[in-house]
């Protein structure tokens, strides 16, 4: 945790008040604060500040706000991923979020099991978002969207998203065509499953304008590729 993410209602007052036991915790057992330490605190979706601790106890830890702080800027992607296994969800969402994705769109494809949509942790995303945006000391939380119909996202939706300034690349590692680095303007990226998106499936997000982009010849975990298809694109 690198920065104590609260919510507004936290911060109505002169001092602040810290009070879930997560984060009671860390700050107690990991940062081992004490009164009149720094400390720093984002407000969510809003600003993000320095604070000094005023007083502290078992059940909460009060702060007062010195100064504001850039918030960091968010990479200008859209990141959309056939929904994985329930547990690479859990850790592809903190990632994602810290590394700063603009926003995160999950779909339904061919070889997504339909039990993945069943699972508890799609009504946990909010708790992962928040350890990612502490983790990375951000403020605002990706928005995110859930399609659970691949034809219609790849027909409707998607389209509208892709311009000559903000191209799509889906991720294909049997394509020609390599994915590009070091760019300087916004793009849309399509991770497939496990499995790989099927024929019919690169087809048509290709028909429907993305371009398919490899990042070589071996086969590279969801949850891997990720981190690694952004660092190539906005490197530098």
């Amino acid at each position: 945790m690198n920065i104590v993410l609260l919510d507004s209602r936290q911060t109505e007052s002169e001092f602040w008040s810290i009070s879930a036991k997560r984060q009671l915790e860390h700050l107690q057992a990991h940062l081992q604060i004490r009164v009149g330490d720094t400390l720093k605190v984002g407000i969510r979706n809003q600003k993000r500040y320095v604070t000094e601790v005023v007083e502290i106890s078992e059940t909460v830890v009060r702060i007062k706000p010195l100064y504001k702080e850039p918030v960091p800027a968010k990479l200008p992607v859209t990141l959309i991923v056939a929904m994985p296994r329930p547990k690479v969800l859990r850790r592809l969402m903190m990632d994602a979020v810290t590394l700063g994705v603009e926003k995160i769109i999950l779909l339904h494809s061919y070889r997504v099991d339909k039990s993945y949509w069943q699972s508890p942790f799609l009504q946990q995303l909010d708790h992962y978002i928040t350890l990612g945006l502490e983790q990375a000391g951000d403020t605002v939380a990706p928005p995110i969207e859930i399609y659970k119909r691949f034809k219609p996202f790849v027909e409707d939706i998607l389209p509208s998203m892709i311009s000559t300034d903000c191209p799509a690349y889906v991720a294909h590692p049997y394509s020609v065509m390599q994915m590009p680095s070091t760019i300087q303007h916004p793009c849309t990226v399509v991770i497939g499953p496990e499995g790989g998106f099927i024929p019919y499936e690169i087809e048509l997000l290709v028909k429907n304008g993305c371009q398919a982009m490899s990042l070589g010849n071996r086969i590279i975990r969801t949850e891997t590729v990720i981190p690694y298809v952004l660092g190539r694109l906005f490197s530098g």
